[in-house]
């Protein structure tokens, strides 16, 4: 059945099956699609594209919207030079940071808070920057004003990344503490990571394997869309599960 349905379709069958394999090597579902895909063909294929690859269409849709996103940033790049004005620089580095051009977001909004820039959103976006870019110690300031002036700034993922920074520049004291205020009131699986991280590296295993484990622990309940968003953090909850003895 499986072969003469292939048969009938070749080369479509064929394409079909490179497609399902190109979907799930960048989207990383759960690993028995590919048995599915690989052992029953062009069939297969159909059947994970219509259960993993058509729900991401809002996916893709939103990476099609970096086409204008990319055309008004070079616009901004050109009216800058005319109008450094705050308000340009802000815009410019909240599209770098969408667009995940990190430096280029870090330097813009530098730009803005040199141009006299008070907005809140502009300091804690430069401190997010800062940390991905792997810089813990430019980050504090910036992270810490946010959430000394606004303890719940973006759902409280400021004082996650704030217990982050700390963790990152040997203050684990105030990691600790700065981490359970977060873990407290949200539950951001990033903030639940990064703290078993830190868990970890203080030689608790037996915490950091649970703190882990409850990223992985809200997959069964969560809508399928949400599951296809939260896959990075399975697959890191996943990894760190595997490297911290039990």
């Amino acid at each position: 059945m499986i072969g003469l349905f292939a048969h009938l379709f070749y080369p479509w069958g064929l394409i079909l099956q490179i497609l399902a394999i190109v979907h799930f090597i960048r989207r990383r579902p759960d690993t028995y699609w590919l048995f599915i895909v690989l052992f029953l063909g062009p069939l297969g294929a159909l059947v994970y594209l219509f259960a993993e690859a058509l729900p991401d269409a809002e996916l893709l849709g939103q990476s099609l919207k970096a086409f204008p996103r990319r055309k008004r940033i070079r616009m901004l790049e050109t009216a800058i030079l005319d109008n450094p004005s705050t308000g340009n620089f802000e815009e410019l580095g909240d599209l770098y940071l969408d667009d995940g051009k990190i430096r280029q977001a870090h330097h813009a909004y530098d730009k803005a808070i040199a141009a006299r820039s008070t907005t809140l959103d502009c300091f804690y976006r430069r401190g997010l920057c800062a940390l991905q870019l792997g810089n813990a110690p430019a980050a504090l300031p910036d992270l810490e004003m946010t959430v000394h002036r606004d303890a719940a700034h973006d759902f409280h993922r400021a004082a996650g990344l704030l217990a982050h920074a700390y963790a990152q520049t040997g203050q684990p004291e105030k990691a600790e503490a700065m981490f359970r205020r977060a873990i407290d009131r949200s539950t951001f699986s990033e903030t639940y990571l990064n703290y078993a991280a830190f868990l970890a590296a203080q030689g608790r295993n037996a915490e950091a394997r649970q703190w882990a484990q409850k990223v992985l622990d809200k997959k069964p309940t969560m809508p399928r869309y949400l599951q296809r968003r939260e896959r990075p953090w399975f697959r890191r909850a996943g990894a760190l599960l595997k490297r911290v003895p039990a």
